[in-house]
């Protein structure tokens, strides 16, 4: 299953917020075997949501929108995605019924426009807050609140899976740029995705479904390089 991150805020772009919400859901995802390929933080602008929601709604699985939910000036994401997917905004009844059954507001208190849903779009209760989510085709659209977001995605978990990625990771004081051969090699050898970061050492990481095949490349890779505590394990190692 492969997927897009669409994130969106002003705030964001600007600094002002911290995107916790795009590395949260990377990682859930990536954790229940689904790849991420894309993240895109976009404006609180209807034609910017719209224009990138529509060509990932396109080319991915599924899209996840975050940010922007709700009945204030700039919460304009579903507008975004309505124009996406060509249906119009309405007032949703099934997502009234919960506020007011669940949530326990009274209808008239609830600020207009907070229960409009695209036309035809799955709600997704709101837990923890008061704006409702949302799932129209295969775009899943969730507020921008970290708490009412992980809540919310949690209710549909269940509806992204792939096979479980196992990893392993080797660090070394070894420069990045010293590494390149063994990388390159290991690569050539072993059927694995490889991820070098460089920090106080390097980490590299080996990632893939077969759990044995992973371990695999990370005992030959730490066998080639030099070792946190100062060990250098590449010597004359067997091929």
């Amino acid at each position: 299953m492969h997927v897009a991150l669409v994130t969106v805020g002003d705030e964001l772009l600007a600094g002002d917020t911290v995107n916790t919400n795009a590395s949260w859901l990377g990682e859930r995802l990536t954790a229940r075997g689904v790849a991420v390929e894309r993240v895109t933080t976009v404006p609180d602008r209807v034609g910017d949501i719209a224009a990138v929601v529509s060509e990932y709604r396109d080319a991915y699985d599924a899209v996840l929108v975050t940010g922007g939910v709700g009945p204030t000036h700039d919460d304009v994401t579903m507008d975004g995605v309505a124009a996406a997917v060509g249906v119009d905004l309405v007032s949703n009844g099934e997502a009234l019924a919960y506020l007011t059954d669940h949530g326990g507001y009274a209808a008239e208190d609830l600020t207009e426009g907070t229960t409009h849903l695209p036309a035809g779009a799955r709600v997704v209760h709101n837990e923890v807050g008061v704006a409702p989510g949302c799932v129209i085709d295969s775009v899943y659209v969730f507020p921008g609140v970290p708490a009412e977001l992980h809540a919310m995605f949690e209710s549909v978990a269940d509806e992204f899976a792939g096979e479980e990625p196992h990893t392993a990771v080797v660090e070394t004081p070894e420069p990045e740029s010293r590494l390149l051969d063994r990388l390159a090699e290991v690569r050539e050898r072993y059927d694995v995705a490889v991820g070098s970061y460089p920090g106080e050492h390097v980490r590299v990481k080996f990632t893939a479904t077969d759990e044995a095949l992973v371990e695999e490349a990370a005992a030959w890779f730490r066998e080639r390089v030099e070792s946190v505590d100062g060990g250098d394990d590449s010597g004359d190692a067997a091929e």
